[in-house]
């Protein structure tokens, strides 16, 4: 649930009927997340391989995990007033997850460690927006999330020349489908079936396939450090 609607609902006590497939999504997606994520870590060598194995996979049992506990767990509106919060937190820890094994692993030190400080830094200020001060700053919390997933435009030479074309491939494609969902999720459209599948549904999806996408970057990252 996003959107002023959604907040005006919870600010005025009433509990907004969901879709009936809210959360389904994100609840299968940890469910295989928890056994990828392991497999990953145990294979990753050596230990800065496995330190960012661990790091990105923490990060996405967390986001999936607490979107799925959000959506399909919080009943209540004190609950979701919480859960809410929590779960568009995640998304910046996701963001900065995801970047760890990438600097670790594919970029030089003298690249990979400014970003990596840049990119936490931004990730912890957007957390920090969102649990403080959800209501305020607006414009700033939402463009948080595509200026800090892009963060690696700064080393998108570097990055073009170090990585293998499949992992480069994937790296894009995985932006690129978060990215593509932002629309979805700001215009509400499309909202093929509001009752059962809607516009929230379809940006779930899109953050699935962008899921995907980037556990294979991180799993041929892992594979090729080993």
């Amino acid at each position: 649930m996003s959107g002023a609607v959604a907040t005006s609902q919870l600010r005025t006590g009433e509990v907004p009927k969901r879709p009936r497939f809210r959360g389904y999504l994100h609840t299968f997606t940890v469910a295989a997340a928890i056994p990828a994520c392991v497999f990953l870590i145990i294979a990753a060598r050596p230990a800065a391989a496995r330190v960012g194995a661990a790091i990105y996979g923490a990060s996405v049992l967390a986001l999936f995990g607490t979107s799925a506990s959000y959506h399909r767990l919080a009943h209540t509106v004190r609950s979701r007033q919480i859960m809410r919060r929590l779960d568009h937190s995640m998304i910046f820890v996701l963001i900065a997850g995801t970047y760890t094994p990438i600097c670790l692993l594919a970029l030089p030190r003298a690249w990979g460690i400014p970003v990596l400080c840049v990119v936490w830094t931004g990730a912890v200020l957007g957390v920090v927006l969102k649990t403080a001060a959800f209501d305020r700053f607006p414009l700033l919390r939402h463009a948080l999330y595509p200026i800090l997933g892009w963060t690696a435009i700064v080393a998108m030479p570097v990055l073009y020349q170090r990585l293998s074309t499949a992992q480069f491939v994937f790296m894009i494609a995985g932006g690129a489908m978060y990215t593509l969902g932002i629309p979805v999720l700001l215009r509400k459209r499309p909202d093929p079936w509001p009752m059962t599948f809607g516009y929230h549904e379809v940006w779930h999806t899109f953050t699935v396939v962008a899921g995907v996408c980037h556990f294979v970057l991180i799993g041929l990252l892992v594979v090729a450090a080993t």
